[in-house]
Protein backbone atom coordinates (compact mmCIF):
# COMPACT_ATOMS: atom_id res chain seq x y z
CA UNK A 1 0.00 0.00 0.00
CA UNK A 2 1.33 3.43 -0.96
CA UNK A 3 1.39 5.92 1.86
CA UNK A 4 0.91 9.63 1.36
CA UNK A 5 3.88 11.86 1.98
CA UNK A 6 3.96 15.49 2.98
CA UNK A 7 7.08 15.94 0.88
CA UNK A 8 7.08 13.53 -2.08
CA UNK A 9 9.97 15.39 -3.72
CA UNK A 10 12.17 14.93 -0.63
CA UNK A 11 11.64 11.31 0.47
CA UNK A 12 13.06 9.61 3.54
CA UNK A 13 15.24 6.53 3.30
CA UNK A 14 14.63 4.87 6.67
CA UNK A 15 12.80 2.01 4.93
CA UNK A 16 16.14 0.92 3.47
CA UNK A 17 17.76 0.45 6.87
CA UNK A 18 17.29 -3.32 7.15
CA UNK A 19 18.73 -4.48 3.84
CA UNK A 20 21.19 -1.59 3.57
CA UNK A 21 22.79 -2.39 6.92
CA UNK A 22 23.08 -6.09 6.06
CA UNK A 23 24.40 -5.35 2.56
CA UNK A 24 27.08 -2.89 3.69
CA UNK A 25 28.09 -5.20 6.53
CA UNK A 26 28.36 -8.19 4.20
CA UNK A 27 30.29 -6.36 1.49
CA UNK A 28 32.61 -4.68 3.96
CA UNK A 29 33.36 -7.95 5.71
CA UNK A 30 33.84 -9.71 2.39
CA UNK A 31 36.47 -7.27 1.19
CA UNK A 32 38.29 -6.91 4.50
CA UNK A 33 38.30 -10.51 5.69
CA UNK A 34 39.26 -12.12 2.39
CA UNK A 35 41.82 -9.48 1.42
CA UNK A 36 43.34 -9.59 4.90
CA UNK A 37 43.61 -13.37 4.82
CA UNK A 38 45.13 -13.34 1.32
CA UNK A 39 47.66 -10.72 2.40
CA UNK A 40 48.49 -12.63 5.58
CA UNK A 41 49.03 -15.89 3.72
CA UNK A 42 51.02 -14.18 0.95
CA UNK A 43 53.22 -12.55 3.59
CA UNK A 44 53.85 -15.93 5.20
CA UNK A 45 54.45 -18.11 2.13
CA UNK A 46 55.62 -17.48 -1.44
CA UNK A 47 53.25 -20.12 -2.85
CA UNK A 48 50.47 -18.43 -4.91
CA UNK A 49 48.44 -21.64 -4.88
CA UNK A 50 48.17 -21.63 -1.10
CA UNK A 51 47.07 -18.01 -1.19
CA UNK A 52 44.31 -18.66 -3.71
CA UNK A 53 43.05 -21.76 -1.88
CA UNK A 54 42.88 -19.79 1.35
CA UNK A 55 41.00 -17.01 -0.42
CA UNK A 56 38.42 -19.35 -1.95
CA UNK A 57 37.89 -21.10 1.38
CA UNK A 58 37.47 -17.74 3.11
CA UNK A 59 34.89 -16.61 0.53
CA UNK A 60 32.78 -19.74 0.85
CA UNK A 61 32.97 -20.01 4.62
CA UNK A 62 32.48 -16.28 5.12
CA UNK A 63 29.41 -16.08 2.91
CA UNK A 64 27.73 -18.95 4.76
CA UNK A 65 28.74 -17.55 8.12
CA UNK A 66 27.46 -14.06 7.32
CA UNK A 67 24.14 -15.34 5.99
CA UNK A 68 23.61 -17.68 8.93
CA UNK A 69 24.69 -15.07 11.45
CA UNK A 70 22.36 -12.44 10.03
CA UNK A 71 19.44 -14.87 9.90
CA UNK A 72 19.94 -16.06 13.47
CA UNK A 73 20.52 -12.61 14.98
CA UNK A 74 17.67 -10.91 13.11
CA UNK A 75 15.39 -13.86 13.88
CA UNK A 76 16.11 -13.31 17.57
CA UNK A 77 15.17 -9.66 17.13
CA UNK A 78 11.98 -10.68 15.32
CA UNK A 79 11.08 -13.15 18.07
CA UNK A 80 11.49 -10.44 20.68
CA UNK A 81 9.34 -8.03 18.70
CA UNK A 82 6.58 -10.60 18.23
CA UNK A 83 6.65 -11.47 21.94
CA UNK A 84 6.17 -7.80 22.84
CA UNK A 85 3.30 -7.52 20.36
CA UNK A 86 1.59 -10.59 21.87
CA UNK A 87 1.88 -9.07 25.34
CA UNK A 88 0.25 -5.90 24.07
CA UNK A 89 -2.58 -7.94 22.55
CA UNK A 90 -3.21 -9.67 25.84
CA UNK A 91 -3.14 -6.41 27.77
CA UNK A 92 -5.58 -4.80 25.34
CA UNK A 93 -7.90 -7.76 25.66
CA UNK A 94 -7.93 -7.71 29.46
CA UNK A 95 -7.37 -4.06 30.44
CA UNK A 96 -8.31 -1.80 27.51
CA UNK A 97 -8.98 1.25 29.70
CA UNK A 98 -5.56 1.06 31.35
CA UNK A 99 -3.91 0.63 27.97
CA UNK A 100 -5.68 3.69 26.60
CA UNK A 101 -4.57 5.69 29.64
CA UNK A 102 -1.02 4.47 29.05
CA UNK A 103 -1.23 5.68 25.47
CA UNK A 104 -2.47 9.09 26.61
CA UNK A 105 0.44 9.32 29.04
CA UNK A 106 2.86 8.69 26.20
CA UNK A 107 1.39 11.56 24.21
CA UNK A 108 1.47 13.87 27.23
CA UNK A 109 5.15 13.07 27.68
CA UNK A 110 5.68 14.13 24.07
CA UNK A 111 4.21 17.56 24.71
CA UNK A 112 0.47 17.29 24.13
CA UNK A 113 -1.96 18.76 26.60
CA UNK A 114 -3.90 16.39 28.81
CA UNK A 115 -7.12 16.94 26.84
CA UNK A 116 -5.48 16.52 23.45
CA UNK A 117 -3.52 13.46 24.57
CA UNK A 118 -6.69 11.82 25.86
CA UNK A 119 -8.53 12.64 22.63
CA UNK A 120 -5.75 11.24 20.42
CA UNK A 121 -5.49 8.09 22.53
CA UNK A 122 -9.25 7.58 22.42
CA UNK A 123 -9.55 8.06 18.66
CA UNK A 124 -6.54 5.88 17.82
CA UNK A 125 -7.79 3.18 20.19
CA UNK A 126 -11.16 3.24 18.47
CA UNK A 127 -9.52 2.57 15.09
CA UNK A 128 -6.66 0.14 15.79
CA UNK A 129 -5.43 0.09 19.39
CA UNK A 130 -2.77 -2.57 18.75
CA UNK A 131 -1.21 -0.60 15.91
CA UNK A 132 -1.11 2.51 18.10
CA UNK A 133 0.64 0.68 20.95
CA UNK A 134 3.06 -1.12 18.64
CA UNK A 135 4.04 2.17 17.04
CA UNK A 136 4.02 4.57 19.98
CA UNK A 137 4.75 2.35 23.00
CA UNK A 138 7.05 -0.27 21.49
CA UNK A 139 8.56 1.97 18.83
CA UNK A 140 8.07 -0.59 16.07
CA UNK A 141 7.04 0.13 12.50
CA UNK A 142 6.56 -1.74 9.27
CA UNK A 143 9.65 -0.12 7.73
CA UNK A 144 11.93 -1.06 10.63
CA UNK A 145 10.53 -4.53 11.37
CA UNK A 146 13.07 -7.35 11.55
CA UNK A 147 13.24 -9.39 8.33
CA UNK A 148 15.63 -12.33 8.87
CA UNK A 149 15.54 -13.80 5.37
CA UNK A 150 16.06 -10.44 3.71
CA UNK A 151 19.03 -9.69 5.96
CA UNK A 152 20.55 -13.14 5.38
CA UNK A 153 20.25 -12.99 1.59
CA UNK A 154 21.53 -9.42 1.41
CA UNK A 155 24.51 -10.12 3.64
CA UNK A 156 25.48 -13.44 2.05
CA UNK A 157 25.15 -12.15 -1.50
CA UNK A 158 27.09 -8.95 -0.95
CA UNK A 159 29.79 -10.78 1.00
CA UNK A 160 30.33 -13.17 -1.91
CA UNK A 161 30.37 -10.43 -4.54
CA UNK A 162 32.71 -8.21 -2.56
CA UNK A 163 35.02 -11.02 -1.46
CA UNK A 164 35.49 -11.99 -5.10
CA UNK A 165 37.21 -8.64 -5.74
CA UNK A 166 40.45 -9.28 -3.78
CA UNK A 167 40.34 -12.95 -4.76
CA UNK A 168 40.30 -12.15 -8.48
CA UNK A 169 42.98 -9.52 -7.94
CA UNK A 170 45.22 -12.11 -6.28
CA UNK A 171 44.56 -14.60 -9.06
CA UNK A 172 45.49 -12.13 -11.82
CA UNK A 173 48.47 -10.56 -10.06
CA UNK A 174 52.05 -11.76 -10.57
CA UNK A 175 53.27 -13.84 -7.59
CA UNK A 176 55.69 -11.11 -6.58
CA UNK A 177 52.98 -8.44 -6.57
CA UNK A 178 50.06 -10.21 -4.90
CA UNK A 179 50.15 -8.16 -1.71
CA UNK A 180 50.49 -4.79 -3.44
CA UNK A 181 47.78 -5.64 -5.97
CA UNK A 182 45.31 -6.92 -3.38
CA UNK A 183 45.89 -3.90 -1.15
CA UNK A 184 45.36 -1.43 -3.98
CA UNK A 185 42.27 -3.13 -5.38
CA UNK A 186 40.77 -3.65 -1.91
CA UNK A 187 41.25 -0.02 -0.88
CA UNK A 188 39.58 1.10 -4.10
CA UNK A 189 36.72 -1.38 -3.55
CA UNK A 190 36.25 -0.17 0.04
CA UNK A 191 36.12 3.44 -1.12
CA UNK A 192 33.48 2.55 -3.71
CA UNK A 193 31.52 0.60 -1.08
CA UNK A 194 31.56 3.53 1.31
CA UNK A 195 30.38 5.87 -1.43
CA UNK A 196 27.58 3.52 -2.54
CA UNK A 197 26.40 3.00 1.04
CA UNK A 198 26.31 6.74 1.65
CA UNK A 199 24.47 7.32 -1.62
CA UNK A 200 21.88 4.63 -0.91
CA UNK A 201 21.11 6.18 2.46
CA UNK A 202 21.56 9.80 1.33
CA UNK A 203 24.27 10.23 3.97
CA UNK A 204 27.43 12.41 3.83
CA UNK A 205 29.94 10.89 1.43
CA UNK A 206 33.35 11.70 2.90
CA UNK A 207 32.85 10.35 6.46
CA UNK A 208 31.41 7.10 5.10
CA UNK A 209 34.32 6.55 2.71
CA UNK A 210 36.96 7.43 5.31
CA UNK A 211 35.36 5.15 7.90
CA UNK A 212 35.22 2.13 5.60
CA UNK A 213 38.67 2.62 4.09
CA UNK A 214 40.34 3.41 7.42
CA UNK A 215 39.20 0.27 9.19
CA UNK A 216 39.91 -1.85 6.13
CA UNK A 217 43.49 -0.63 5.83
CA UNK A 218 44.02 -1.22 9.54
CA UNK A 219 42.77 -4.81 9.27
CA UNK A 220 44.93 -5.58 6.24
CA UNK A 221 48.03 -4.04 7.79
CA UNK A 222 47.56 -5.96 11.03
CA UNK A 223 47.10 -9.29 9.24
CA UNK A 224 50.13 -8.70 7.01
CA UNK A 225 52.23 -7.91 10.08
CA UNK A 226 51.12 -11.13 11.77
CA UNK A 227 51.89 -13.15 8.63
CA UNK A 228 55.39 -11.73 8.35
CA UNK A 229 56.09 -12.00 12.07
CA UNK A 230 55.13 -15.63 12.53
CA UNK A 231 55.54 -16.91 8.98
CA UNK A 232 52.24 -18.78 9.18
CA UNK A 233 48.90 -18.38 7.44
CA UNK A 234 46.24 -16.67 9.56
Amino acid sequence: MTQASAHPDDPHYVHRTGWLRASVLGANDGIISVSSLIIGVAAATPEPGATLIAGVAALMAGAMSMAAGEYISVSSQSDSEQADIRREQEALAHTPEEEQAELAAIYRARGLSEETAALVARELSAQDPLAAHVRDELGLSEHLAARPLQAALASGATFSAAAAVPLVAAWLAPPSAIIATVVGVSVLALAILGALGAKAGEAPLTPAVMRVVGWGVFAMATTAAVGRLFGVSV
